[in-house]
């Protein structure tokens, strides 16, 4: 009998935030009142075909303008440095941290196409507002393009053996993942708005 051994795991966190509904009443507050004041971001996005509204290009410094903002840093730098120990990194006596933070607030009919974080350790998203049929979060197997001559996954694989695995989040959770995973968000169908805000640390 052969055995099996998994060997370089890609991991996913995940975490249900406590206190999301107050939270996240106040984040929505937030991310609208900037998402109407912003013309660069605004501009950005048009510009860009992006249905919705983005501070990506344009803010810098959220959790200076608005509390909310710094209050959901100081959540997530826990979960970070938790997540970073699990992925054996070796930080000596540094920690990472925050790079940026930038707020989404995708339109029905939005998507976002396939992509990785660049110069970051850690990436990760909160979920503020997902109405019903907001888009999940996809993830791409990064050993997909050196895969050449491989068979197609059958269609009932199991989950860590699927070329693309999706998770569909809730308001109030946290998703982090190593930067260079690739991921995107389906078109996105719901009649409100798919609001989040995400986030790098290096």
């Amino acid at each position: 009998m052969g055995r099996n051994e998994s060997l370089f795991v890609t991991q996913i966190y995940q975490a249900d935030l406590p206190g999301a509904a107050a939270r996240n009443r106040a984040l929505k507050r937030a991310c609208l009142v900037i998402a109407a004041d912003d013309k660069a971001g605004q501009r950005w996005a048009k510009e860009h075909r992006y249905r919705g509204y983005t501070s990506y290009a344009s803010l810098d410094d959220l959790p200076l303008r608005a509390p909310e903002f710094a209050e959901l840093v100081k959540l997530t730098d826990g979960h970070v440095a938790r997540f970073a120990r699990q992925l054996d990194f070796d930080l000596g006596r540094r920690r990472l941290k925050l790079n940026s933070l930038w707020i989404n607030v995708m339109a029905s009919g939005g998507i976002h196409a396939g992509h990785i974080h660049p110069h970051s350790a850690i990436s990760g998203t909160y979920y503020v507002e997902l109405p019903k049929g907001a888009s999940p979060i996809r993830f791409e197997d990064p050993r997909l393009p050196l895969s050449m001559s491989a068979p197609p996954k059958k269609s009932n694989a199991k989950r860590p053996n699927r070329p693309f695995v999706t998770l569909e989040p809730k308001a109030g959770t946290l998703l982090l993942w190593e930067s260079w995973l690739r991921h995107e968000v389906p078109q996105n169908d719901a009649r409100g708005a798919r609001i989040s805000v995400s986030f790098n640390y290096s």
